[in-house]
């Protein structure tokens, strides 16, 4: 065969043209390969839209799609226009091709190579550039959404006089356009002057004029732009300053205008505001003058102010003027700082009182120490049980099964009691996927898809050898909670997906008569009967399996970002979350109650802090989560209290803070997703409480912001700190506790969440905070701090853990306690303000000694100088206060009485039986034996009748319930 290349003959290697069978197969493969590109996009995209549909706020889904998608198009086609219109402009002022010097010699083949091309090169840069630019806008939707929302403080900033919320909602969204601006103007005036380059519209080496009229003319405009957006720069620094973090001795974080930024900044911003826009004319004048020498001159005249008028002379102001009497001159803006900051904060309503702190029992009478034991009991109600030790506690005694398990950190709530509020200790019984005896896809994630029932327990007093004295117990539970639905589906500890509802049974729990089985009837979570949802999960989860399992039939729904936060977060993307959410049962159901905040970081001299710093304590090094780590902030409101119901996962979201502009402004952006405050139920409003976060967040700002006088808040001499937990050698602070307790001053005891202060490098007490945490009381929220005198030599918490150790009689007995290989785990030290002095009560704990479990054994109880370690609370009171108290329970007899109908042998039995038969009743309710529970309540009935008689007929009988 001849060669019909034209090349020189020879050998050749000849590869033959793929056949069509082959053709076709490889353009089936690329585009099922492009398919399935895109059906994993889709799957993302899908399920995030089914989820929200299916919790009942797809307009938060939509509404920040549509705003991501929103800003994306404008802003990325906005870059795009101005790059490429700037590109094509630079190509059409091209000068004609004339004697080709070296250089455009070279350029030549580059102009040669993408002539073809040009079209497509045009559009590959600006829709690089627009989608860079599209993307980054759409990233700002919070930023837009505020903007366009936004409502106002009714409260003006003390420089300019503008409302707060220019800086909150205004000012980010301003300079977001401003470098949104910069940008465009920077990348346009780079393509222009590169085609400009390529077409010979400037030349670097070539002998003549550097560049053409039109070159000259349309890089001028360019430049005049970026000078124009530079003075906007300048007049929005100026209001910038107000949001300004800078440096002060004894400050940290403090944001706001300083002497110098009021006196020297300020007015630099303006003069360099006029200089830019004089420098702009002139880049704009070159249209008509061609020629670059004013604008050089104008521009090298603006740096030099620049670097004279901005920073030379700011730092001569703050050399010659302020720093010789700087405390004089900051004054002024300590005070507006002060004033922001607490404001911003919520610490503004704050309570400081000045108190003795002076523990001392020496010379008072025998009546006194009387008076002083029974204070103590009436002051307050001393939490015993530490929610933070005795998970292991519950877990030992009613983990029951071993696919369950409790956090580690329990919770503090209040329940009724024989009537009467308990502060108590409550945990729920969550699935523990570890646990489960053997692991596999279909026991994972069908069978065992629940924990069971809320366990809870009395706070002040424990039973037997130390034991939780359990209000609620066993499995199912019973007690004190009355009938609920027990089963949590949704949990903190519960972060495995579940598939229920279909064929695959699941377990309910196990009993003394075997296992029980149960299917989901709930409403939650995403129907799996359609196939494209399966095929949609199968590849967001990467589990084929659930695309063609037959454990997946009609009626099964899958459920997913299943912990109280995670669900919450995803609802409300514009909250801030709070470390620790906590079970209730409220009206029959187990619901997690949730702590939402509102923040911003734009409160004019408010200053700054970042929240992980802030929240951290002994317990968030792994017990409890800690709020929005590098969260930086300058303002907080505990704006929204949501719930998410722990068996199907309902999210409600309810307004708390009436009064807060921010959250005003996000429910003005999704409207409909937060229910009115006027919506919280009774039972709800019963189990709220002040959050911790907010808590720890306030009591680290009163370190410094207690004190309001600028020149004490200056020198830094009355700074506090919040003590390391002296509990343990964590070096992290400690956490603040609840508890019910009086503070002077209260009428009542109120359930309080509480903190102390010791003075900065010291470690004696400095002060003792307390706030009203019961949401039902008037008083709610109301900070209350006792200010010991700075020279004060009472004990702080460290100082008495060091005395409690150092006790020579306490070591020997807690050398007995660790006999064989039990260990001594200290729990919270509670402070407690009593008659002018300080009372402090510790819980210890054993662990070992045949349980691998902590039991509380001892109290150690210290006020002033004396200190007992006893059995129990009330002993170790009587040995503090030198005074013996009858046995609990019993009052001294007296002649002539009779025994309340309560200690009547009679009513004693009938109390038993009613007891017997009401729990009769609810076996044969559980297991549908209607004959059993009709003779239950005859039974229960009877019981009752005989308790109303044996009353009547007790002396006083006849008497009304209460009286």
């Amino acid at each position: 065969m001849p060669d019909r290349g034209g090349g020189p003959s020879g050998p050749r290697i000849r590869v033959g043209r793929p056949s069509r069978r082959v053709r076709t197969l490889l353009m089936t493969l690329g585009v099922l390969a492009v398919l399935a590109m895109l059906f994993v996009m889709f799957a993302g995209f899908w399920t995030d839209w089914l989820w929200y549909r299916s919790v009942d706020y797809s307009s938060v889904f939509t509404t920040t799609l549509g705003t991501k998608i929103g800003l994306f198009a404008v802003f990325g086609l906005l870059m795009a226009v101005a790059v490429g219109t700037n590109i094509w402009l630079a190509h059409r002022l091209r000068p004609p091709l004339s004697a080709m010097s070296m250089e455009q010699q070279s350029l030549d083949r580059y102009r040669m190579s993408i002539a073809p091309y040009k079209r497509w090169v045009l559009l590959a840069v600006t829709s690089l550039v627009g989608l860079v630019a599209g993307a980054s806008a759409a990233g700002q939707w919070r930023t837009w959404l505020q903007w366009v929302n936004g409502v106002s403080f009714g409260q003006r900033d003390p420089q300019f006089h503008k409302d707060i919320s220019f800086y909150t909602f205004d000012l980010p969204w301003y300079r977001f356009l401003l470098s949104f601006g910069f940008a465009a103007a920077v990348l346009s005036l780079i393509a222009a002057a590169l085609v400009h380059y390529l077409y010979g519209g400037l030349r670097l080496t070539s002998p003549g004029g550097r560049a053409t009229a039109a070159a000259t003319g349309h890089l001028s405009v360019l430049l005049g732009v970026f000078v124009t957006l530079k003075a906007v720069a300048y007049w929005l620094d100026r209001y910038g300053l107000a949001v300004k973090s800078s440096g002060l001795k004894s400050t940290e974080g403090w944001t706001g205008l300083r002497y110098v930024d009021a006196n020297a900044y300020l007015p630099a911003k303006t003069i360099l505001f006029i200089i830019a826009l004089i420098c702009a004319v002139l880049f704009f004048a070159t249209l008509w003058r061609r020629t670059w020498q004013l604008p050089v001159i104008g521009f090298g005249l603006m740096v030099l102010s620049a670097v004279l008028i901005g920073g030379l002379y700011p730092a001569i102001v703050q050399k010659f003027q302020v720093q010789p009497n700087e405390q004089a001159k900051e004054a002024p803006y300590i005070k507006k700082n002060i004033t922001a900051t607490r404001e911003a904060y919520g610490i503004d309503g704050s309570e400081v009182t000045d108190y003795v702190g002076k523990s001392d029992l020496k010379g008072k009478s025998q009546q006194d120490k009387e008076r002083l034991r029974a204070a103590a009991d009436s002051t307050a109600s001393i939490r015993l049980l530490d929610p933070n030790i005795v998970s292991p506690t519950f877990q030992q005694l009613q983990q029951v099964k071993g696919y369950y398990q409790f956090p580690s950190t329990l919770d503090v709530d209040r329940y009724k009691v024989d009537g009467k509020e308990q502060d108590t200790v409550i945990g729920l019984r969550e699935l523990n996927i570890n646990g489960i005896p053997e692991r596999n896809w279909i026991n994972d994630h069908f069978k065992y898809t629940h924990g069971y029932g809320a366990i809870t327990a009395k706070g002040t007093t424990a039973v037997g050898e130390g034991d939780p004295a359990f209000t609620e117990r066993d499995l199912p539970t019973k007690g004190a909670l009355g009938k609920y639905e027990q089963r949590v589906y949704y949990g903190e500890k519960t972060t495995q997906y579940s598939i229920v509802g279909g064929p695959q049974k699941e377990l309910d729990y196990s009993g003394d008569s075997g296992e029980k089985s149960y299917s989901y009837e709930g409403k939650s979570g995403v129907s799996l009967a359609n196939p494209v949802n399966r095929a949609a999960y199968a590849v967001a989860f990467g589990e084929p399996q659930i695309l063609y399992s037959g454990a997946i039939g009609d009626g099964s729904r899958i459920l997913y970002n299943r912990t109280p936060k995670e669900r919450v977060e995803s609802v409300a993307p514009w909250l801030t979350i709070d470390g620790d959410a906590y079970p209730a049962v409220v009206d029959g159901r187990i619901q997690w109650i949730v702590d939402a905040y509102t923040t911003t970081n734009g409160y004019p001299y408010a200053s700054r802090t970042t929240l992980g710093d802030s929240t951290a304590d002994s317990l968030t090094t792994g017990q409890r989560a800690v709020v929005a780590q590098q969260n930086q902030v300058n303002y907080i409101r505990n704006s929204v209290k949501a719930t998410v119901d722990a068996y199907d996962g309902t999210v409600k979201l309810y307004q708390w803070d009436t009064k807060d502009p921010v959250l005003k402004t996000w429910m003005k952006a999704f409207p409909g997703t937060v229910k009115a405050k006027s919506e919280i139920s009774a039972g709800l409003l019963d189990h709220l409480r002040y959050p911790q976060d907010l808590f720890k967040v306030q009591r680290e700002l009163l370190t410094r912001y207690h004190v309001t006088n600028p020149g004490t808040f200056y020198t830094g001499s009355e700074r506090w700190q919040v003590p390391d937990d002296p509990t343990n050698k964590s070096g992290n602070a400690v956490p603040p506790y609840y508890l019910s307790m009086r503070m002077p001053g209260q009428p009542a005891s109120a359930f309080s969440l509480t903190t102390t202060f010791t003075p900065k490098s010291r470690e004696n007490l400095g002060a003792f905070m307390a706030v009203d945490a019961d949401a039902k009381s008037s008083g709610y929220g109301k900070i209350r701090i006792l200010k010991l005198p700075s020279e004060t030599t009472t004990s702080g918490p460290q100082q008495v853990q060091s005395k409690f150790n150092g006790d020579p009689e306490i070591a020997n007995k807690i050398n007995i306690l660790k006999r064989g290989d039990s260990e001594i785990e200290y729990g919270n030290l509670l402070t407690v303000p009593l008659d002018d002095g300080l009372l402090y009560v510790e819980p210890v704990y054993v662990r070992g000694a045949g349980s691998n479990f902590p039991r509380l054994k001892k109290v150690l109880v210290t006020y002033g100088d004396k200190t007992a370690f006893e059995d129990d609370l009330g002993k170790a009171l009587d040995a503090v206060f030198e005074v013996k108290s009858p046995a609990p329970g019993t009052k001294p007899p007296t002649e002539g009485t009779t025994p309340p109908a309560s200690e009547n042998p009679t009513v004693k039995q009938a109390v038993k039986d009613a007891q017997d038969a009401f729990d009769a009743g609810q076996k044969a309710l559980e297991s549908k034996d209607w004959a059993a529970y009709g003779k239950a309540q005859q039974d229960l009935k009877a019981a009752l009748d005989r308790i109303a008689k044996a009353e009547a007929a007790a002396p006083g009988g006849g008497t009304k319930p209460g009286s």
